[in-house]
């Protein structure tokens, strides 16, 4: 690559807004994947438990944090505190998350930043929403749900499911 480009294709890499996506393992992890392709114009960061997850992502900037639930309080500080930290040195524009305790605290933290925040509750949840999805609406920007029967006035919104 020419020098110009090079140059051309830092400051388009620099441009682009910066985009944190989070989720947990299993089903919140297949989903975030699933919905990967809408983040094309953006600069990416992925965070979630599983180092394993890793090469699915390959080429952008990865994190992994401790997994918790609200039984384990001791866990969600930790996973708090390494959200904070990531959250302070990446300055995301938006956080988003298709689920569970790691991505309830990105959310909640990137809102405290100043970033824009989009939340997808799992299609696992078809008969109400997750416990962190049923917290999260007044802290999301956008709230989302798979269902269109879970949807209320305020939100969550449906518009779609990720399958």
């Amino acid at each position: 690559m020419r020098q110009d480009d090079e140059a051309l294709s830092s400051q388009s890499r620099a441009s682009r807004p910066k985009l944190l996506a989070v989720a947990s393992g299993g089903g919140h992890w297949i989903q975030l994947m699933r919905i990967a392709q809408a983040f094309a114009d953006c600069s990416v960061t992925f965070v979630t438990v599983h180092n394993s997850y890793r090469d699915q992502v390959a080429g952008h900037n990865f994190y992994v944090v401790n997994d918790a639930n609200r039984w384990s309080k001791i866990a969600l500080l930790k996973a708090a505190v390494k959200l904070a930290w990531i959250v302070w040195s990446e300055k995301p524009d938006i956080v988003i998350s298709t689920g569970a305790a790691p991505g309830y605290l990105a959310l909640r933290l990137g809102r405290m930043i100043g970033a824009r925040t989009i939340w997808l509750d799992s299609i696992a949840n078809v008969e109400q929403l997750s416990m962190s999805g049923s917290r999260i609406g007044r802290f999301a920007d956008l709230w989302l749900t798979q269902w269109p029967h879970l949807t209320r006035p305020g939100g969550p919104y449906y518009a779609g499911s990720v399958l």
